[in-house]
């Protein structure tokens, strides 16, 4: 397995198991918090689709295609404490745009050479991820760290652990 491969196997693993807590959660479920001050499921979903859509789009303009109209800003910091569904997309909306992004960002990872997944990414995102390899391997690892949040939600909402 080559680098490509590798990163495309923790994308793919991340997708398995984050689709597999979303897929029987209804649009009420979504908007459930865990804690009081935590983010609902909602916001985090298309938080995780902003963020990759920046990231991949500042190592590699023009690889993502546009988000939908102000779907930024439905889903930047100023709106994580709102509870109003109607600021947010619903379920189906946001897994489409998703897979958009998604089909992008596997797009963008095949057509780079070993040597590009190696290109220092630009600042901001270089603090974090500092080549386009680890800028784009993240994204796994970032939609995880969410999902590790939505098995306490489903718990809480009464589902059966699923992994």
């Amino acid at each position: 397995m080559d680098a490509r491969g590798a990163i495309r196997c923790g994308l793919e693993m991340a997708e398995f198991i984050s689709l597999g807590y979303l897929e029987d959660l209804s649009e009420s479920d979504l908007f459930h918090r865990p804690a009081s001050g935590a983010n609902h499921i909602n916001w985090q979903v298309g938080h995780l689709i902003v963020s990759e859509h920046d990231i991949i789009e500042g190592c590699l303009p023009g690889s993502s295609p546009a988000l939908p109209p102000g779907f930024a800003e439905r889903y930047g910091k100023l709106t994580s404490s709102s509870d109003d569904r109607s600021q947010f997309c619903s379920k189906k909306e946001l897994l489409v745009a998703y897979r958009t992004q998604r089909v992008a960002t596997l797009a963008a990872l095949d057509k780079l050479s070993d040597a590009e997944l190696d290109t220092v990414s630009p600042e901001p995102i270089g603090s974090y991820a500092p080549t386009w390899g680890a800028a784009i391997s993240m994204q796994g690892s970032h939609w995880l760290m969410h999902a590790g949040q939505w098995a306490v939600i489903r718990r809480q909402l009464g589902r059966a652990p699923l992994f």
